[in-house]
């Protein structure tokens, strides 16, 4: 049986949300006072009444900025998911896991079964418990890889519930209710594709936690950070990509580009780290390449304040993220100034073998070049790169002091010990080696240094998700084929018809396997005279069900019968009426990776969707219509492919 995680997690975590939902609450309905009280103050006229809403008002506000602050602090608990090494990691930001509520599926499944299958719902029970089983542990994944897998497995455990009791036209009349990640205001819709979209968002926000937990001194755990931070964007670009309308703000395009490009910084981060674990740091090209490293740190960092800082987004966000993503884009431009002046200041002047190679790196280690001597000279003259490294020093100073001044505005980031270190030991490591090379004698204004040029030696990767690496197989199996038994499909009730052999066989042909289809009967044969038609699929033989049956084994079925004939069902699918028969190649349904493709969330669905202000927001895949299966007119003379008379 399917296990989640630990309980104690689950607690602190259900905690968090809990507070969440509580907070909001108090949040609407201190917004509502508030709405009360403007109005009364805009339509009074009354001088004693407008100081009393006055008053009021204050107090409603200040109250409504302390309720932000407090659920800033809850969504900023990065504590709950960071490693517990001593090494000094800078903080990456995980996110939460949505959560969701219970879903009873039992008596809506069986219902449908009967309904539409035609069969006892009753004897599906063990499946759809297994069905609920599963929901229930995927709400907990362990943050591991088998937490991965269960998410997966659940994922593609949808796709078949979807082909299987989601009909183009109608709902199951469920609703999904999933809770915002960031703000936990709740949301519900009876679209499947919510379910996917949050079960995909949690598979994003797993990854991250997962990422943010590695003990990043060491490489293998490095390597390990860079993969899940890329298969995190992968997630959150793939839900961007194939769905839209999601009726909350964390699956809202605005929210999943930000969160993309926050995992693409944080990978490249992971690389700068790895560079400095690989490289013997006293070389000066390893040196200049660190500078170019961190640069590019520094221009993704940059990139994400950008994003989070756009209208959609920016009170949306929680502000210590915004704060900690401003502060890495200030620490790592420092220390892009940094390396440049160590490569300048400790390493020897080349010889002339090295000039070369050391002149063509430079040529593209600025922006701009900087001002004063040509490359050959600088490079040549110990007292010209002592200048050069000097003006870098002054800049990395002042954007180390940036990086902490941003920092203690957040009173959340303030509480973050580690960071706090990491930003002063840079900020004193410059400042030291400042003091060092700086001589009294210098009469020299020192220059401005131009910046550093972003350059990586490994570009992060989008990793989409590979739906394809953990394999299920369809719980309700037993309804049968679902090329012939999905929701989409309708047919007539089940035919019972009693089938004698005649001189000349049974008078049909019949073609496919698992349901074998009766492609022609014979005018004025037994098979015509006992009423089966051409387009029924036979789903039994003497009581024996064959909707998985190979056509061999029917045919062993049907020629083992003696002289009292044989009892067959047979069903006729809507709209396949003769003289059309189904083409069964184009009826093979396809599994695995390519799920979503073939899987139209339906708009007509979503519109019935929700009682929430949402209502019109349809939540639908992106998707084109897929042609299933086609129908063809096969006149029964023309015994085809792998049809046989009999």
């Amino acid at each position: 049986s399917q296990q989640g995680c630990d309980p104690f997690a689950q607690t602190q975590r259900s905690k968090l949300q809990h507070r969440r939902a509580r907070i909001n609450q108090q949040i609407n309905k201190e917004m509502r006072m508030r709405a009360g009280a403007e109005n009364l103050f805009r339509a009074t006229s009354n001088h004693k009444v407008k100081e009393t809403v006055a008053l009021e008002l204050s107090y409603v506000n200040s109250n409504l900025q302390l309720l932000k602050e407090e659920l800033e602090e809850l969504n900023s608990s990065m504590d709950v998911y960071q490693n517990e090494s001593e090494s000094i990691s800078v903080p990456m930001i995980p996110l939460g896991l949505k959560e969701t509520k219970e879903l009873d599926l039992l008596v809506p499944l069986k219902d449908f079964i009967s309904e539409h299958y035609g069969e006892e719902g009753v004897l599906y029970e063990k499946e759809i418990k297994e069905f609920m089983e599963l929901r229930q542990a995927m709400r907990t994944p362990s943050r591991n890889e088998a937490g991965l897998e269960l998410l997966m497995e659940y994922y593609n455990q949808l796709y078949f519930l979807d082909s299987r009791f989601f009909p183009p036209t109608k709902t199951l009349g469920v609703f999904f209710h999933w809770y915002d990640s960031l703000t936990g205001v709740p949301s519900h819709q009876r679209a499947l594709a919510f379910e996917k979209g949050s079960v995909l968002f949690n598979l994003g926000a797993l990854h991250t936690q997962i990422g943010a937990r590695q003990d990043r001194a060491s490489l293998p755990s490095l390597n390990q950070a860079i993969d899940a931070f890329q298969k995190a964007a992968g997630a959150f670009n793939y839900l961007k990509e194939n769905f839209s309308n999601a009726p909350s703000l964390d699956m809202s395009a605005a929210s999943l580009t930000m969160l993309v490009r926050l995992m693409v910084a944080q990978v490249q981060e992971c690389v700068f780290e790895k560079m400095t674990l690989l490289r013997a740091q006293n070389d000066f090209l390893a040196r200049l390449q660190l500078a170019q490293e961190a640069a590019r740190v520094e221009d993704v960092y940059s990139l994400v304040h950008q994003t989070m800082s756009q209208p959609h987004v920016k009170d949306y966000v929680p502000f210590s993220w915004t704060t900690m993503v401003q502060v890495k884009s200030e620490h790592f431009k420092a220390l892009s100034h940094y390396f440049a002046a160590i490569a300048l200041c400790d390493c020897p002047a080349p010889s002339d073998a090295e000039l070369l190679e050391q002149e063509k790196a430079f040529l593209q280690f600025h922006v701009t070049m900087p001002e004063g001597p040509s490359l050959c000279v600088l490079l040549q003259d110990p007292e010209e790169r002592r200048k050069l490294g000097k003006a870098h020093l002054k800049k990395a100073i002042m954007k180390h002091e940036e990086a902490m001044r941003i920092h203690g505005l957040c009173k959340i980031l303030r509480k973050m010990d580690i960071l706090q270190e990491v930003l002063s030991f840079a900020h004193k490591r410059s400042l030291s080696k400042y003091s060092e090379i700086d001589h009294e004698e210098d009469f020299f204004e020192t220059g401005e240094a131009p910046d550093i040029h972003p350059k990586t030696h490994q570009k992060p990767e989008i990793k989409s998700p590979n739906f394809s690496q953990v394999k299920v197989t369809d719980l309700f199996h037993r309804l049968g084929p679902l090329s012939v038994f999905s929701a989409k499909n309708k047919w007539y009730p089940a035919r019972r018809v009693h089938l004698m052999r005649g001189e000349n066989g049974f008078g049909f042909t019949l073609r496919g396997d698992s349901p074998v289809l009766i492609a022609g009967v014979i005018p004025g044969g037994c098979a015509a005279e006992a009423g089966l038609k051409e387009g029924d699929y036979i789903i039994s033989v003497n009581g024996k069900d064959c909707k998985w049956s190979k056509h061999a084994e029917v045919v062993q079925l049907l020629k083992s019968t003696g002289k009292e004939g044989v009892d067959i069902r047979v069903i006729t699918l809507q709209g396949s009426e003769c003289p059309k028969a189904v083409d069964r190649k184009a009826a093979v349904m396809s599994s695995g990776s390519g799920m979503l493709k073939s899987n139209k969330e339906n708009s007509r669905k979503s519109l019935m969707n929700s009682k929430s202000a949402s209502t019109l927001l349809v939540w639908s895949k992106k998707s084109k219509r897929s042609k299933k299966s086609t129908y063809s007119g096969v006149p029964f003379t023309a015994v085809g492919d792998n049809e046989a008379m009999y």
